[in-house]
């Protein structure tokens, strides 16, 4: 039980009657005293066990701990030469690589500050994020040079020099260095003087949709960084032997960097990445390399249940000690069709934010899973209120409001973006989540709905605004709405509602061609339905749940 000196606090629920706060019934995180550090030299500091630090999957290739901080010390000393000093923002485009963890610790130990993009993003969304967040630097591989050109930005390339011979040659883009040569520069003895910094400097800029609208920088601290350090590490009780994790998830995503690139590195742990997701890359490395947990999102949990009768004879899993599972509470169906196909595997699941650094609540054994549909207990050190969204009035036990939280790990704010800032943070600290929940008699938290409009598809984020946004710039459409439409692979996807013009014969294939030309894949529009018009308030604000409504009243 957090440190709470109240007496009216129900020891069952971790409820406080007399200031309406849920406390997290978990044994608080211990953070470092000392304002003067950053996350790098924190994690750095730590003992580890294990003596591989990151394999690449596909190639073998990998890092011990030893050449892994070499490389940190190499490339921060190379970036310091170069002028990078603290409060510099510095991009990396790349999928999983094992010197995508090089890249953001040599960043952030110069006080500079890591953003990162997803790679099937299109050269307009990264200009968009470029504009906004105005790096100085960018990191990525020869194939997505082309999605920087017209940043101007100089460029250091991460791929192996005999693949950099073959790089296309940009007008726009300057590259400056690759990596390896970064890499191979000795540091120097002598310890040169940098820019001092502190636990509440920034250390992390993603890119989240918040609870609404569009695309925001999310301001994350090294000491933000540090709890979620200690919260995994303390979760898993990694400190208590060897283990392999497999990367399913990309990096550039706070579930990916928090877990991968920082929290598991602190453990000693050793991380298997995968480029890209690849189911029968995945098992034949939980079988090669004796995996003992799995984090995954929850489209892979079901392709591994329904394909059990094929995976079990082909592969040997039985190093498997958990699968980790993020994104979206699981089903009793799932968790016990999950349980009946791989008895020794034990499932746990976690709920989190871009906003709160990936953290927020978890179940940590199969006896807590089995709380049907639940998102888990508060995780150690976190506070939480459920608020009716109209009165403002905070709720007790049971009873469904907003989720807001309060901890070491929620977010400075949103990158110069006050107004959004001020309506998501509040003046004392509490993150509002936009999800509606309750919290039941023993603590344990249910995710109801969503009061913010994102639709889920596969862990990503799609904004129903920016695709109305962009729908409405099309010559035949007259009004548009976006919602989401459940599906049992991907969780939810874009489905619009369009008012086409008078006289237009604009099809379904025609809208949804228009969006896919423009935005990454997983924001795609793969439902279309025509009407006269757009339900909507009196303050003209999309009626969503109608439309919810109607699309699935069929199914």
């Amino acid at each position: 039980m957090a440190e709470v000196s109240n007496s009216s606090v129900d020891l069952r629920s971790g409820f406080c009657k007399s200031n309406s706060i849920f406390y997290s019934k978990r044994y608080p995180v211990p953070l470092p005293p000392n304002q003067n550090l950053n996350v790098t030299t924190f994690i750095s500091s730590r003992a580890h066990h294990g003596k591989i630090a990151f394999i690449d999957a596909a190639t073998g290739r990998h890092l011990t701990f030893s050449e892994l901080w070499q490389a940190v010390d190499s490339v921060a000393e190379c970036l310091s030469d170069m002028g990078i000093r603290k409060g510099h923002v510095i991009l990396l485009l790349s999928p999983n690589s094992i010197f995508f963890p090089v890249v953001c610790l040599a960043v952030m130990s110069l006080g500079a500050v890591i953003t990162t993009t997803n790679p099937l993003n299109t050269p307009g969304e990264i200009a968009k994020q470029v504009g906004d967040s105005k790096p100085v630097l960018a990191f990525t591989i020869t194939e997505l040079v082309p999605k920087l050109a017209g940043s101007n930005l100089p460029i250091v390339l991460l791929d192996n020099e005999s693949e950099t011979k073959t790089a296309p040659n940009h007008q726009a883009s300057k590259i400056v260095t690759t990596l390896q040569e970064m890499m191979r520069k000795q540091p120097e003895n002598e310890s040169r003087v940098r820019d001092r910094v502190n636990q509440d400097d920034t250390a992390t800029l993603l890119y989240s949709s918040g609870t609404t609208g569009a695309s925001k920088g999310v301001v994350t601290s090294h000491s933000n960084l540090i709890a979620m350090v200690q919260t995994i590490v303390g979760r898993f009780k990694l400190e208590e032997g060897n283990h392999t994790f497999i990367c399913t998830v990309p990096m550039f995503h706070i579930y990916g960097l928090a877990t991968f690139a920082f929290g598991l590195l602190a453990s000693g742990s050793t991380v298997v990445l995968l480029s890209k997701f690849d189911m029968h890359e995945m098992l034949s490395s939980i079988a090669k390399y004796k995996a003992t947990y799995l984090p995954l999102v929850p489209p892979i949990l079901v392709a591994l249940i329904n394909g059990a009768d094929q995976i079990r004879p082909k592969y040997d899993l039985s190093s498997l000690h958990s699968v980790i599972c993020g994104g979206a509470p699981l089903s009793k169906e799932v968790i016990e069709g999950f349980v009946e196909k791989y008895p020794t595997v034990t499932i746990l699941q976690g709920y989190g934010l871009t906003e709160s650094t990936g953290i927020g609540a978890s179940t940590d054994s199969l006896e807590e899973s089995r709380r049907y549909g639940t998102a888990g207990m508060l995780s150690p050190s976190m506070e939480a209120k459920i608020v009716d969204p109209d009165s403002g009035e905070a709720l007790s036990v049971n009873r469904t409001g907003e989720l807001w939280l309060k901890g070491p790990p929620i977010m400075k704010g949103y990158f110069s973006n006050p107004e959004a800032t001020t309506s998501t943070l509040d003046s004392e600290g509490w993150l509002r989540t936009g999800d509606l929940c309750y919290i039941d008699e023993d603590g344990f938290i249910f995710v109801v709905d969503r009061l913010k409009e994102l639709i889920k598809y596969k862990g990503y984020q799609v904004p129903p605004a920016e695709l109305e946004a962009l729908l409405l710039t099309h010559p035949e459409v007259s009004d548009v709405a976006v919602i989401p439409f459940p599906d049992r692979e991907v969780g939810q996807y874009p489905m619009a509602y369009v008012v086409r013009k008078a006289g237009s014969a604009l099809s379904e294939r025609g809208v949804m061609d228009f969006v896919a030309k423009q935005v990454a894949p997983y924001k795609r529009v793969r439902k279309v339905a025509f009407v006269a018009s757009i339900p909507k308030n009196q303050s003209g604000k999309i009626l969503r749940k109608d439309l919810i409504k109607l699309a699935t009243s069929k199914l």
